[in-house]
């Protein structure tokens, strides 16, 4: 490995956002943020997909989410603990290995035709990613000064959302178009009436999902062995090995900023998993689209999610990164409240809207909560991602509101759908909060 970058402040008086010596490095680490990305959204309309293939409920097809970010939750602290004994690089190579182990895993699962199978891949898969984001993000906000640490991850993890896209293209064309098409109804008369040829035609599905997840884990292997040969520079602090774990964690729960910051984190990932996931559902049940056409809106909502993450990074060279998120959290919530209580296509425009406000949420918080940790932020960084469990246990509890009967308000009946999009409604305002704090109570300079 090269020299160690440092982290510290430049004596300019404008330090570069990304260093020119750590160029290379820098642009070769960002490549991950769409590997994940490409996961988590090749995945949100498998939820939908599972549910008509295997004839399961809202409830046990969101199951789906529970194990990707479940993986997430559980990987976290032990990923950190790793990194800070070995290295950002190594956590790295683990991560890549466990991602493709998972999406290799697809094909005994689909073998078996067994939910459980493809549950437990999806958790090996997420474990692999929490290695790469729990190295990932602090190694970028570590790769230059730490002025300029929170729009460098902004810029970093601008490349998500294109990872992002092409998931939802892939699902879109190679996945859901490929499915066989019989309704919900006609596949459970057939499972009573033909179960041979019920079983044929689940299997004939399950192997369409199984192509895609399969090549991802070979470019996934190559992605390996790239970043085994590739020389990747050491931050500062990063040859101390020692764990000081209990005077870590001491640091950590008497940081308020912090703390509350994971909770912050652990409601944004909860409320993008929601209104990414069930936008399907709400496309289908509200305006009877096809699944197709329902994860064609999906695609322009992270069309807007890419534009407005670029320009809110800009916007950050202006405005506080707190203010600004107080202020989008805002609109989300009242872009929410259209979801609801608007009916029709406009209220799934709203629905599509709300990704021009989550866009610049989770980087934001990162940066934000890990601000002044040094090399605390090792450890800090398992926090946040573990708070990405949020979207394991959200989407089940949105899908189990699904599955209820609608709610007459006395003014208006509203569909068990648009009730659900109440969670979404509460996670704004909890984002909202933590917004305003880190603006106002834990000091303007966040």
């Amino acid at each position: 490995m090269s020299d160690v970058v440092a982290t510290g402040a430049g004596t300019g008086p404008k330090p570069r956002v990304i260093p020119p010596e750590i160029l290379g490095s820098f642009f070769l680490v960002t490549a991950l943020f769409s590997l994940w990305g490409f996961a988590n959204d090749i995945t949100n309309p498998m939820v939908a997909a599972f549910k008509n293939i295997l004839l399961i409920s809202n409830f046990e097809s969101s199951l789906v989410q529970f194990a990707f970010y479940g993986g997430y939750c559980v990987m976290a602290f032990p990923a950190a603990l790793f990194i800070k004994r070995f290295s950002y690089k190594t956590g790295i190579l683990l991560g890549l290995a466990l991602y493709a182990a998972g999406c290799l895993m697809f094909i005994p699962s689909g073998w078996m035709m067994a939910f459980w199978a493809f549950l437990l891949s999806y958790f090996v898969m997420t474990c692999g990613l929490s290695f790469l984001e729990t190295s990932a993000n602090p190694y970028i906000l570590a790769m230059g000064p730490e002025e300029t640490a929170t729009q460098r991850l902004n810029f970093a993890q601008s490349f998500n959302p294109m990872g992002s896209f092409l998931g939802m293209l892939v699902a879109r064309n190679f996945i859901l178009a490929r499915l066989d098409q019989t309704d919900e109804a006609s596949r459970r008369i057939l499972r009573e009436t033909a179960p041979e040829q019920f079983a044929a035609m689940s299997q004939n599905d399950l192997n369409v999902i199984i192509g895609p997840y399969v090549f991802l884990g070979l470019v996934v292997l190559a992605a390996l062995v790239v970043f085994a040969v590739a020389r990747l520079p050491r931050s500062k602090g990063e040859e101390d090995t020692s764990l000081h774990l209990k005077a870590s964690l001491s640091r950590l729960f008497t940081n308020k900023k912090y703390i509350e910051g994971v909770v912050a984190q652990a409601f944004y990932v909860g409320v993008q998993i929601m209104c990414w996931t069930f936008i399907i559902q709400y496309a289908e049940n509200e305006l009877g689209m096809a699944k197709t056409t329902a994860q064609m809106h999906n695609m322009v909502a992270m069309i807007i999610f890419v534009s407005s993450r670029f320009i809110c990074t800009f916007l950050l060279k202006y405005f506080s990164p707190g203010g600004l998120l107080m202020n989008l959290s805002i609109g989300g919530l009242l872009l929410i409240l259209g979801t609801i209580f608007i009916q029709g296509i406009w209220g799934l425009y709203c629905l599509i809207g709300v990704s021009a406000c989550m866009s610049l949420m989770f980087p934001t918080i990162y940066g934000i909560a890990l601000k002044g940790l040094g090399d605390d932020a090792k450890l800090g960084a398992a926090g946040l991602i573990m708070a990405i469990g949020g979207g394991s246990l959200m989407p089940p509890m949105q899908g189990w509101i699904m599955d209820q009967s609608a709610v007459n308000l006395g003014f208006m009946t509203l569909s068990s759908t648009r009730v659900s999009f109440v969670l979404p409604l509460i996670c704004f305002v909890v984002i909202a909060i933590y917004g305003f704090r880190t603006s106002n109570v834990h000091g303007h300079k966040y």
